[in-house]
């Protein structure tokens, strides 16, 4: 039985391009850009190539990007980064990845206080006026469960008239949608390449010019001092192709992926009643759909759609070890019965159709027989 992969949130298969180039630069560029011989300055100069390209696609200069091992040590940078001095408190949305939300707990041991920011049964947040002593806001910006796009704006304009650092965990939404870090008037936000058919391994963070941030990581020069360790170059060569081939085709991708996903949710919603889409109302990722099936285990489903051929989630793939309830429905006030059969089926532009028609029949007939067993 051939696979159906249907866990893009998780994780994305690197495309062949990606894989040659990294090959070619672990070949051809191998010397350490930090040196100043000439295997150095090769390497160098692809490395710089990466930063100015990727950069420029997502709205920022080429000083503002530091490269990370990936979406989590990017998240873990801004926010210890952000979070000096005297401790005051750190505004975050229900349902963080765990890098941001257990990086804010951890920081809770020294003194610093957690608010969170209320969202309406859609997963949108609901604006409201910051406590007094927000020191910082990391909120995520697209939502890898849901898959919930927020608006930004009126929380941005709250930082800036205030002086308060804005962290957006980008990682759900860099080549899924279009990101422009300039317009979302953020003061950091990251990303990982393996989101977007890039390698594992590599990720970013921009930070705003004027912002001032104390590494994570110390014993070296490299990234203007604010990211030591040697650079990965061929990972990060490999993430520049992938971003690159999303600019290039992203209004054609975005459009097929949205098509399909529309389309699993209409078979499904047909085949499988009673089933509820969650957060159907609120503007989404085009290639997530996050549905409750009432009367299914979404444990057992999981297990069960493993069996017959097709690969999703029940949310954050970093937390799946845990029993406990998604955080992000249980804010938007779904009941018991639907947030615990909940699943995830996250596309990418790689699913056909004929995948998805087959992922319906096969689902729809899973939901049957666990129903019936129930």
């Amino acid at each position: 039985m051939t696979t159906i992969y249907l866990d893009s949130n998780a994780t994305t298969p690197p495309l062949p391009e990606v894989i040659d180039e990294v090959a070619r630069v672990m070949r051809d560029c191998y010397g350490n850009p930090g040196s100043r011989h000439r295997a150095g300055r090769k390497a160098r100069q692809v490395l710089e190539e990466c930063r100015e390209n990727i950069a420029a696609w997502l709205g920022a200069s080429p000083t503002e990007l530091i490269f990370t091992s990936g979406g989590t040590e990017a998240n873990n940078l801004a926010i210890r980064g952000f979070a000096q001095g005297t401790p005051g408190t750190i505004v975050i949305s229900p349902g963080e990845h765990p890098s941001v939300l257990e990086t804010c707990r951890a920081l809770t041991r020294e003194g610093w206080k957690l608010h969170q920011l209320p969202v309406d049964s859609a997963g949108r947040l609901i604006p409201e006026e910051l406590p007094a002593e927000t020191r910082l806001v990391a909120v995520i910006l697209a939502h890898n469960e849901t898959g919930v796009i927020q608006d930004i704006a009126p929380l941005a304009e709250q930082c800036r008239v205030r002086g308060i650092p804005l962290h957006l965990d980008a990682v759900q939404a860099v080549g899924k949608i279009s990101v422009d870090f300039r317009r979302l008037k953020a003061t950091s936000l990251s990303f990982g390449a393996h989101k977007f058919h890039g390698p594992r391994g590599v990720g970013g963070l921009l930070v705003a010019e004027n912002a001032t941030l104390s590494p994570l990581l110390k014993g070296g020069h490299q990234e203007a001092e604010r990211r030591a360790g040697t650079e990965p170059v061929a990972l990060i060569a490999g993430m520049a192709v992938a971003l690159q081939a999303w600019q290039t085709a992203h209004v054609e991708r975005s459009s097929q992926v949205q098509q399909r996903r529309d389309l699993l949710q209409q078979l499904l919603l047909e085949r499988c009643a009673p089933a509820v889409v969650n957060a159907m109302e609120a503007t989404r990722l085009p290639n997530t759909l996050n549905i409750s099936f009432p009367g299914v285990d979404g444990e057992a489903l999981l297990v069960a759609l493993d069996l017959e051929g097709v690969a999703c989630s029940l949310g954050t793939t970093c937390a799946s070890g845990s029993s406990e309830p998604a955080a992000i429905l249980v804010a938007m006030g779904l009941s018991a019965d639907l947030y615990r059969s909940a699943v995830r089926f996250s596309l990418s532009f790689l699913n056909s159709q004929a995948e998805i028609e087959i992922a319906a029949e096969r689902i729809s007939r899973v939901v049957a027989a666990l129903r019936k067993r129930a």
